[in-house]
């Protein structure tokens, strides 16, 4: 697939759009990326690949755009699939994966946001139920080094971008979170080239939550 036209409509601290950035890395495939501007006014390429719901990431292969940062990890698996898997083979491993990759986005992802958008220092369901639900993670990691076992993949891929967040929900939320083998799980995916490029930076991360809160009207 040589000749194949990969654009990602993006946005560069958007933890979805990271997900898709490490697995077109993680099998090879050039792509270019078209930044939108979230805060501001979103582009006509956007609103017409994804006219549902307006929201990034959108792979758009060789004209036809595919939408939701899962849904795009699974086709980029399938239509790369002679290069680096990212999904198990066994049926019930790739079950047991997109459960794990689900539980992120529902339990770490949904929670978190509503802690670094919310009051500071509110929340407090929201942080204990946090800290529980990274505690079942540890608990899924086990005393592997990848959630795929000795494999970096798909659960790896959707949990890593969040990282970078941590110390954003702490700092609203002024708790902490300890979590010691999710720590030494992430530093492990870091020096990884494909997560290393990608994925954001701390401060910016940081920088974008405050200017966030200030145009919502919570600081």
């Amino acid at each position: 697939m040589g000749n194949d036209e990969v654009v990602l409509v993006d946005f560069d601290l958007s933890m979805f759009c990271v997900r898709v950035k490490i697995a077109l890395a993680e099998k090879g495939v050039e792509f270019e990326s078209r930044k939108e501007d979230l805060v501001n006014t979103k582009s006509e390429l956007l609103l017409q690949m994804n006219p549902v719901y307006k929201m990034v990431p959108v792979l758009i292969h060789n004209g036809k755009p595919i939408s939701e940062s899962l849904i795009i990890l699974e086709y980029i698996d399938e239509v790369w699939r002679d290069r680096t898997p990212l999904l198990p083979t066994d049926p019930y491993q790739r079950a047991q994966a997109r459960f794990w990759a689900d539980f992120v986005d529902h339990k770490v992802h949904e929670i978190g946001k509503r802690i670094w958008t919310g009051k500071i220092g509110e929340h407090e369901e929201d942080k204990k139920e946090l800290v529980e639900n990274l505690k079942q993670l540890e608990e899924a990691l086990g005393d592997m080094p990848y959630f795929g076992g000795h494999t970096f993949g798909f659960v790896d891929i959707a949990l890593i971008p969040f990282y970078k967040w941590f110390s954003s929900y702490e700092k609203i939320g002024n708790f902490k979170l300890h979590c010691p083998k999710i720590t030494a799980w992430a530093n492990r995916c870091l020096v990884r080239e494909s997560v290393s490029k990608y994925v954001s930076d701390e401060k910016d991360v940081n920088d974008f939550v405050l200017s966030y809160r200030k145009l919502i009207g919570m600081d």
